[in-house]
């Protein structure tokens, strides 16, 4: 009984000085140890003929650079990966840092391609002491301007050769920019009916059910929010894009531009009452049928009930 009290006492000595018995780490050692020496194994294997990445994320000059691996010490085309990630607030803050490989054209050159699909400038000889961080800067600051005032935004484009004053050119412009405030882009194209019919040409519906070309082209041009002479005019000239773009399907179903307008019109109608809140009786497919060939009589009824299931399924048009 005394040794077995004995070895107790020396047993929970020897795990407070890191032993559980002569000879032997704890368990939690243990684990640590065989932990530690896989991972260093695993780390240091070296894909034949490369570089060694385990002592290169390793390498640090000093205690307080640990962190972030040093981007210079990396091959180029790894670090301009890794930059290219980044927005322009960060590359902002990544050039103080490296600012040799942060500056670099190729980097700012993608920032403002996938921001302003399409701008003249890109498409024209550089002016001396071009660079694309300068030019993603004026971008911004003239969407900024035109998202308080559009006419100004234009003119500040123009001013600094990033467009051309051209209403083609401004549709391309607007058509492959996302930054754009949707409200203030709704009264510009109202007011500027030029760059509106160039801007509808540049919408390809070919081989589209008319309800999704409805929504792609509700998705550029956004839709009024209440019924006038504006929202008339986008879906008539809606209605001859399409009829464009699909000219054997209009002879196949017997449509013309006018019978396409009425059925966007019955699809605005529809999409209101199946989505909102305040229509208790939503109607109902037989309904739509009947509704919508009383006033498109040539259009067959299974084409009209593929819209009925489309609206319902997917939803509203011009959301």
């Amino acid at each position: 009984m005394g040794q077995g009290l004995w070895r107790v006492a020396r047993n929970q000595q020897l795990q407070q000085e890191g032993y559980s018995e002569p000879g032997y780490l704890t368990r939690e050692q243990s684990r640590r140890m065989a932990a530690g020496s896989i991972s260093h194994t695993s780390h240091r294997k070296q894909v034949q003929g490369g570089i060694d990445i385990y002592h290169l994320l390793k390498a640090r000059k000093s205690k307080e650079q640990e962190g972030f691996i040093n981007l210079e010490m990396l091959p180029p085309e790894l670090s301009f990966t890794i930059l290219s990630y980044l927005n322009a607030t960060d590359l902002c803050l990544a050039s103080c840092v490296w600012q040799d490989l942060a500056n670099d054209e190729l980097l700012w050159q993608g920032l403002c391609k996938s921001t302003w699909g399409h701008c003249s400038i890109y498409n024209k000889n550089p002016p001396l002491g071009f660079s694309f961080r300068k030019l993603y800067m004026q971008l911004d600051e003239g969407s900024l301007t035109f998202n308080a005032n559009p006419d100004e935004g234009v003119n500040y484009f123009m001013s600094k050769g990033i467009l051309d004053d051209s209403p083609k050119e401004i549709a391309k412009f607007i058509f492959c920019t996302r930054t754009l405030n949707w409200k203030k882009l709704r009264i510009y194209l109202d007011e500027r009916r030029d760059v509106l019919d160039d801007l509808v040409t540049l919408h390809n519906f070919r081989n589209q059910f008319l309800p999704n070309a409805l929504r792609e082209f509700f998705r550029h041009i956004h839709a009024p929010e209440e019924r006038g002479e504006y929202l008339e005019t986008l879906i008539t000239k809606f209605s001859h894009r399409f009829c464009a773009c699909n000219p054997d399907l209009m002879r196949e179903l017997g449509l013309s531009p006018d019978a396409v307008y009425v059925l966007c019109y019955s699809l605005i109608l529809l999409s209101i009452d199946l989505t909102s809140p305040h229509v208790k009786n939503k109607m109902s497919k037989r309904e739509f049928i009947r509704n919508t060939r009383r006033a498109a009589q040539n259009i067959s009824e299974d084409f009209v009930g593929h819209l009925y299931d489309n609206i319902y399924l997917v939803g509203h048009v011009a959301a």
